[in-house]
């Protein structure tokens, strides 16, 4: 038998959500609220929703028995904690064969806050060496760390757990100076970087993509990559950007819409960037964490190593990402490639997360 499932209170926005994800099932969804002008009424029909009372009016246990009955309601689902506590201790006495589909809406709510201090925990508690030629300054204090975790979760990218471990531990053992990102489409390690950079005093964060379509696939990925990015647009992209880091900006993140050899170019010409989005944002001209995620053809990313490993300073941190990636080798030649040639200059380097993590040595022989 198709289940009924009756949503309630309907308006907000986790029933909205769960509505959505199960419109297309098997069963019949219908919402309900205690408001009398409910705007979410309209995304259901109208012989698809009900009118119950708070359940704190001596007339919801009836109303709701009445519904269950008429309906042929067969489980429930609530976003609202109060409303859920009391249903959870109603319904086995009210309609025993209607349950609950959803745990307490409090774990739902501190689920994701506790994964993040619980990793946050895992970090101090068990450090990563790596090798930093340079001091490495104190650890976070564990809810700055959490606080990292938690909102990076609320940025679509890729950039797993094991990388931003990393990034935490370079950060600590950087110098003072720019931090600067080739290639930042959503703005995920955008966030990783200028948490990092104003926790630990480096200096601005600049990101530079040209966020076009032409820019996104790379010549000699794989077809699989290159169907996928046919679904995006570079436009929507750039605007996701700017809403994710726009309250974090504070004057101290900026971009610019050009490609990398471009961008290289502005920068070495420029002690700061202005727009009407972040407003001015000065530049010292010395990198002190480079994070190379553009155009990964190898031509491309040997010109982006070429343009800007240059730039960072003694004992900055070089960070090529997707030197492990399995649609293609370009940035692991080019940077396999870097490690040859400028051996004499490298301190350490170590691979985590994907990513390759090289620092420069303080002075060079």
């Amino acid at each position: 038998m198709n289940k009924t499932i009756l949503i309630f209170p309907a308006g907000m926005p986790q029933a909205v959500a769960f509505m959505q994800s199960r419109k297309n099932d098997d069963g019949r969804l219908i919402g309900a609220s205690s408001l009398v002008l409910d705007p979410a009424r309209q995304a259901y029909g109208d012989s698809d929703w009900l009118q119950l009372p708070f359940v704190n009016h001596a007339d919801f246990d009836q109303s709701l028995l009445t519904a269950i009955q008429e309906q042929g309601i067969t489980n429930i689902y609530t976003p609202h904690a109060v409303v859920w506590d009391y249903l959870n201790r109603l319904l086995p006495a009210l309609a025993p064969a209607v349950s609950l589909l959803n745990t307490t809406p409090a774990n739902a709510e501190l689920d994701a806050f506790r994964v993040a201090t619980q990793w946050a925990r895992a970090v101090l508690e068990q450090p990563i060496a790596v090798a930093a030629q340079t001091t490495v300054k104190p650890d976070l204090p564990l809810l700055s760390i959490a606080a990292l975790y938690r909102h990076v979760q609320d940025i679509p990218g890729m950039c797993d757990h094991e990388k931003l471990r990393a990034l935490y531990e370079i950060a600590r053992s950087c110098p003072t100076g720019d931090v600067v990102e080739i290639g930042s489409w959503w703005g995920k390690s955008a966030f990783i970087l200028g948490h990092l950079a104003q926790s630990y005093d480096l200096g601005n964060v600049l990101c530079i993509d040209p966020w076009s379509e032409t820019g996104i696939v790379s010549e000699g990925a794989d077809s699989l990559v290159e169907a996928a990015f046919t679904h995006f647009s570079a436009e929507e992209a750039f605007g996701v950007f700017l809403v994710n880091l726009l309250p974090y900006s504070h004057g101290r993140l900026n971009y610019l819409r050009m490609p990398s050899l471009d961008g290289a170019s502005y920068y070495a010409s420029h002690d700061s960037v202005n727009n009407t989005v972040f407003g001015n944002t000065s530049y010292s001209g010395q990198i002190a964490l480079l994070h190379i995620d553009g155009n990964h053809s190898e031509d491309s990313a040997r010109a982006d190593v070429a343009a800007w490993c240059p730039l960072v300073a003694p004992g900055g941190w070089i960070v090529i990402d997707d030197y492990s990636w399995p649609f293609g080798d370009g940035p692991r030649r080019a940077a396999d490639a870097y490690l040859t040639s400028h051996q004499a200059e490298i301190a350490t380097a170590f691979f985590m997360g994907g990513a390759l993590f090289i620092q420069k040595k303080v002075q060079h022989p």
